[in-house]
């Protein structure tokens, strides 16, 4: 029994001391953190909102290491190709993800389609950003509210008209989501990108769109389509003249939201992923790259890895469910 003991406290003790070895180089590689060119992977195409806010995070980040940050574009299958380069690549913090709310939607609407899944391939590091968007119609439909734009609805089922950016992105799942909870019937018009819905829009060819603020603000200065409401639960103190579509009265509680956010392959180390969500965070709170993010129309947000992670689950879930109860396929 004494020799079986003995045995059991030295192998305790070597494993303790291994251990320690591999705590202790991981100190060390989290330290000596970057070493070499970091790569961030953006999964669409260049000159997006969020191309633009990647390279600015890309470019702050490599300032304060010292070291270069670049962002790679990897367009292709609704963000998939991107995704799944990084989730292959090896989990040492030099090849990371931007993750954004239409990889939630896309994983959501394909299901076992997409071996890729945001959860169990992914490390999360941090939310970027935030980003409301606002409804939109051309200004010959008799509306100027979204309670005026509900009661239209349900006079004249299934006429309204409202594109997106394709079949199962957020801003045609916005559509279904302001339907469902107003027990109204819309018509959902799919395009190949948000800017030739919005032109539609501005054309009369269709009635409604969800879009980014800051992409229909020319338009409507000039006239040529009329802002309802945010899809904020708050109004935005850089639009407070805009209503929630909340505050309607005509929906229960409403809110749709992109959001912006980097990941790396699944099982980072925990003190790099600590590091690097230090190191995005005292980024997005330095005033200049709020205003640049402010003019893109996105928040800065930031936050923790769990509270990303939560995010990222309970987006692919809520976004699943809603695609199953309005019967989506691809």
């Amino acid at each position: 029994m004494s020799v079986l003991f003995s045995l059991k406290r030295k192998l305790l003790a070597l494993l303790t001391m291994a251990l320690s070895v591999v705590a202790a180089q991981a100190a060390a590689q989290t330290a000596a953190y970057p070493a070499r060119v970091v790569t961030l992977v953006s999964p669409f195409a260049p000159g997006s909102s969020l191309d633009r806010v990647a390279r600015l995070l890309a470019q702050k980040l490599g300032e304060s290491w010292g070291q270069i940050a670049v962002v790679e574009n990897r367009p292709g299958a609704s963000g998939v190709i991107g995704l799944t380069s990084v989730a292959r690549a090896p989990a040492d913090g030099y090849t990371l993800a931007m993750i954004i709310v239409s990889n939630a939607t896309t994983m959501a609407l394909q299901g076992n389609k997409v071996t890729l899944d945001l959860v169990r391939d992914f490390t999360p590091v941090t939310q970027v950003v935030s980003q409301p968007y606002v409804i939109v119609v051309n200004p010959s439909l008799p509306v100027r509210s979204v309670r005026e734009l509900v009661a239209l609805a349900k006079a004249k089922p299934g006429a309204i008209t409202y594109g997106s950016s394709g079949v199962g992105s957020v801003l045609h799942l916005a559509g279904e989501l302001l339907a469902s909870q107003a027990k109204v019937q819309m018509t959902h018009v799919p395009y190949k990108g948000a800017a030739l819905a919005l032109s539609d829009v501005a054309g009369g060819h269709i009635m409604m769109l969800f879009a980014a603020r800051q992409t229909v603000q020319q338009l409507a200065a000039a006239g040529r389509v009329r802002v309802l409401a945010i899809t904020s639960t708050a109004r935005l103190p850089a639009a407070p003249e805009l209503p929630t579509v909340q505050e309607s009265g005509m929906v229960g509680p409403y809110e749709v939201n992109g959001w912006y956010g980097v990941g790396g392959p699944a099982g980072m180390p925990g003190a790099l992923v600590e590091r690097l969500n230090a190191d995005i965070n005292r980024v997005l709170k330095r005033p200049d790259v709020s205003e640049l993010m402010n003019r893109e129309g996105t928040i800065p947000t930031g936050g923790t890895p769990a509270q990303f992670g939560a995010l990222l689950r309970s987006e692919v879930e809520r976004w699943r469910r809603i695609i199953q109860q309005a019967g989506i396929t691809t």
